[in-house]
């Protein structure tokens, strides 16, 4: 029995009954739609018998002269040697070439079978071998492709169905899970927010279809769809493309296979697609770079971010500003700012929250463990873990964790933000250093801090995203951390000294405070350890314990002096009374939720979601607004949360600072921001001093000129100057600040 089904139809249909009558609307033709998406405003008319001679003896053929219409400016000498059916419209044609790049050729329809297409205004269409159902916008190159065709049930990479599909046939993203329990549907325009609480709150059906209907709004089922290509795009050298939407000002050279994709180009930003790439049911944001032997299927690309060097990237969505070179990344949600550049590292089943780089030889998602592929790894925003990390599903990190090299043997869980978790094999114990990165690693936590945010390219920021490493969701880890760190060495003091007694939770909360906030003087000898943190039984032993303690509290501290001088100087305060008036009556230090990327209060997260099931938010535009409507409260919810913070950490009120307080408070930021700076020095000298940094260069001079001179660092110069204006600015803040109301 035959396998490939081949039907035969008549020539003459070659071209037509693109859309059949059981689709078409009553009084419409099969060309309604494609009028519809034609904005082009040219104005066509029949040839004339001329031109159909010049055509002619051009070696062109048509199945109906009559159904070629071209634009007044139409110059048949620059169509040669094509075969055209169905409807084609032709814009103007004149004898001029076009260059980009290296690349030079002359305007018109050369050596090509083209079927019922739109061309803008001088256009270069050269060996394509099969053009069908497109409509071009002005001059746009294609050189040397074989297939660019559009059919009529094409979805451009969304996860919607056409008129008389199966509900079986709709792509899903299986994104953080790989038993597809957190589907969703990838639409063109979905953000990471979109994203994020589509996968996350499964428990909520009428939710969960609200989202679904959104995006079969934004669409219409019809069929009879042509694709498009935007101005001024250029495609040369490519093999398959269909059911392709690209906008722009796009560049797409020597690619394999592009189908069903949305590819977002044009003034936002120019996408590109090279060489050897196959990329297969997916929405390409603006800006976004694609290069060399790429696999991509089932996959949102946000806007400017970027697959390299063969990566893999399937079931997926790949936020903003984000790159992935070699490696292979499956049902995974990638919030923005994330790196990636190893061929040997794998991530899956991951949810990953920003601002995080993965290492060569990491394995984030063995899912050996588990007796079904429904493991999931939760990391908060700044996840690095170290090079051949090998975790187990189900794994879930505070902000910044590091992790350093190693097999870990079992679940994790690490509620400690700022902590490098080491697998001590020669002691067969879990160590958890909190506040690492401040201590040993301030030079790269300051500057990734800084790099996100000068390397955020988008131009349509809808979501404000956070990149500062103290904020309200660290702040409040930080929070929840020094309880832990209170229990654990109260509990850990208590039976050392008296093993017979016991004591409740709260006994150990108060003796462990009593300690740290003595230094922890009292806590030589004794080893603090955690519990729930690994799914063993082995220990887990925190290391400088009490140095990190004193470390958190002071940067609770910063953080909410930090805010209020932003407060005082962005509304022009003077004197003290004036700043204890301006300053909000209600603040609270509140739970915060990371959508994506942005960080909202939970309260507030929970008012979108009541807004959605009620009807009162209708659409994924109406989410979209409420993300831009929570980016402009932001600076003010951000404010109370630090004032909170800072009432709470210090036990003062804020509303009756006083001139001592407030005094204490300023020196506090003024020594944490010097420290800081130290650090970041310290962190980077240490690649100048270490001797077996050193030991491959014979003179200091030839280190200088590999790694350039440490005093002309230009970030380290950059934090000197910021921690001059900031005693400046706080030198200044108190000549006029104390006058008497």
């Amino acid at each position: 029995m035959p396998q490939n089904i081949i039907t035969k139809t008549s020539l003459s249909s070659l071209g037509y009954g693109f859309v059949s009558t059981e689709n078409m609307p009553k009084g419409k033709d099969e060309y309604y739609l494609r009028n519809m998406q034609n904005r082009s405003g040219i104005s066509y008319r029949q040839l004339s018998a001329y031109e159909i001679e010049v055509l002619v003896r051009n070696r062109n053929t048509s199945d109906d002269w009559n159904k070629i219409l071209v634009s007044d400016a139409f110059n048949p000498e620059l169509v040669k040697n094509c075969k055209f059916y169905g409807l084609v419209r032709i814009g103007k044609l004149e004898p001029y070439c076009l260059a980009f790049s290296d690349l030079k050729v002359p305007v018109g329809l050369y050596n090509s079978t083209i079927i019922s297409c739109d061309f803008g205004d001088n256009v270069c269409i050269d060996n394509v071998n099969y053009l069908s159902h497109y409509i071009l916008g002005n001059e746009v190159i294609i050189t040397n492709v074989n297939e660019l065709i559009t059919t009529n049930h094409a979805k451009f990479g969304n996860g919607i169905i056409k008129q008389g599909e199966s509900e079986s046939i709709r792509i899903w993203l299986e994104v953080c899970n790989e038993n597809g329990g957190r589907k969703i549907l990838p639409f063109n325009g979905m953000l990471p927010g979109d994203a994020y609480l589509w996968s996350k709150y499964r428990d909520d059906d009428a939710l969960l279809e609200k989202f679904k209907q959104f995006t079969e709004l934004r669409f219409n089922k019809d069929r009879g769809y042509y694709g498009k290509i935007g101005d001024r795009t250029v495609i040369k050298n490519s093999a398959i493309i269909k059911d392709v939407w690209i906008g722009s000002d796009a560049y797409i050279k020597g690619a394999n296979k592009l189908k069903n994709l949305t590819i977002n180009s044009g003034e936002e930003g120019k996408t590109q697609i090279g060489e050897g790439c196959e990329i297969v049911n997916g929405v390409i944001g603006y800006g976004c770079r694609i290069f060399y032997g790429v696999k991509a299927v089932r996959f949102i690309m946000a806007s400017h971010s970027q697959l390299k060097y063969g990566a893999r990237l399937i079931n997926s969505y790949l936020g903003n500003n984000a790159t992935i070179s070699c490696c292979e990344v499956l049902n995974s949600l990638i919030f923005p700012a994330h790196e990636q550049h190893h061929n040997n590292s794998f991530l899956c089943a991951a949810l990953v929250m920003g601002q995080s780089n993965i290492a060569a030889g990491a394995t984030i998602g063995s899912n050996h463990n588990s007796r079904g592929a429904d493991g999931e790894i939760v990391a908060g925003r700044g996840f690095w873990p170290g090079l051949c990390v090998s975790l187990k599903h189900n794994s879930r990190f505070a902000s910044f964790t590091i992790l350093t090299k190693g097999d870990y043997p079992a679940e994790l869980n690490i509620p400690i933000p700022f902590a490098l978790v080491s697998n001590d094999v020669s002691k067969d114990q879990l160590t958890v250093m909190p506040g690492y990165w401040f201590m040993y690693n301030m030079y790269a936590l300051a500057r990734n801090s800084w790099k996100y945010i000068d390397r955020d390219k988008r131009v349509e920021r809808i979501q404000q995203l956070e990149y500062n490493y103290l904020a309200p969701d660290t702040i409040n880890e930080i929070f929840a951390s020094l309880t832990i760190f209170e229990e654990c060495t109260g509990k850990a003091y208590l039976q050392k000294t008296d093993a017979t007694a016991t004591f409740t939770k709260e006994a150990y909360v108060a003796k462990g405070k009593e300690l740290l906030n003595n230094k922890g003087n009292a806590l030589k000898g004794i080893e603090i350890t955690a519990n729930g943190f690994e799914n063993t039984k082995r220990k887990v032993v925190f290391a400088k314990l009490p140095t990190a303690y004193t470390l958190y509290k002071d940067l609770i501290v910063y953080y909410g002096v930090i805010e209020l001088l932003e407060f005082i100087k962005a509304n022009n305060i003077k004197t003290l009374s004036a700043l204890v008036a301006a300053l909000p009556s209600k603040n609270a230090r509140t739970e915060w939720l990371n959508i994506g990327g942005q960080l909202m209060p939970a309260v507030e997260v929970e008012g979108l979601k009541d807004k959605i099931k009620k009807g009162s938010i209708k659409s994924w535009y109406a989410i979209h607004h409420f993300y831009t409507t929570q980016g402009t409260k932001y600076d003010l919810q951000k404010l109370q949360h630090a004032l909170a913070s800072l009432a709470e950490i210090e036990n003062i009120s804020i509303k009756k600072l006083d001139k001592p307080t407030f005094d204490r408070l300023l020196n506090a930021a003024i020594a944490t921001k010097e420290w800081m700076t130290k650090g970041i020095y310290d962190a980077r000298a240490k690649d100048y001093n270490s001797e077996f940094r050193k030991m491959v260069y014979d003179t200091n001079e030839e280190m200088d000129h590999v790694m350039g001179k440490l005093d002309d660092n230009s970030f380290i110069q950059q934090q000197n100057e910021d921690l001059k204006e900031f005693k400046q600015s706080i030198a200044n803040l108190r000549k006029g600040f104390y006058r008497a109301k």
